[in-house]
């Protein structure tokens, strides 16, 4: 089985990524007048089932808008996302590194320095991210991810067309 190219990729991203986003962003300036219950643990299991098999965009970047709309806290997303997400990623660099060595094809090798740059970002991100989230108001936060979900999604489909 061939992998997808960079455009239908992007395209692929955009497609849960816009609506997702447009979808919390709408939820937080208009919260639902009755308060809904949270969701319950078949929900957030089935979620995160399917998160994972659609997760090659990136399972956070899914999961968290979803969890964050439905209500759950983002203090409490945030850790979910980043739990579900390494060890997806050290699966994914394992098996690339069997594939290089099996195949003799260098070309499947992860790209070390990326992969190394994205990490200490996303290291950095969490330390940042866990002392402003006791600071920032919620809703802020939702926008943010939100808004984040949907402008990854534009620049993608721009990117695309």
């Amino acid at each position: 089985m061939r992998s997808p190219d960079a455009t239908t990729f992007k395209l692929m991203a955009a497609a849960p990524l816009l609506p997702l986003g447009l979808w919390l962003c709408m939820r937080t300036a208009r919260p639902a007048v009755a308060h809904h219950p949270r969701p319950s643990s078949r929900f957030i299991t089935s979620t995160a089932l399917a998160v994972g098999v659609v997760g090659g965009i990136g399972g956070g970047s899914l999961l968290s808008p979803v969890l964050a709309g439905r209500g759950i806290p983002l203090a409490e997303v945030a850790p979910a996302a980043l739990t579900s997400t390494l060890p997806r990623s050290i699966v994914g660099a394992g098996t690339y590194i069997m594939l290089a060595a099996i195949t003799g094809e260098v070309h499947v090798a992860p790209d070390w320095a990326i992969g190394i740059s994205c990490g200490t970002g996303g290291l950095a991100g969490c330390y940042l991210g866990a002392h402003l989230q006791p600071v920032l108001p919620e809703w802020a936060l939702r926008f943010t991810l939100g808004g984040s979900a949907a402008a990854t999604a534009l620049v993608y489909t721009i990117q695309a067309l």
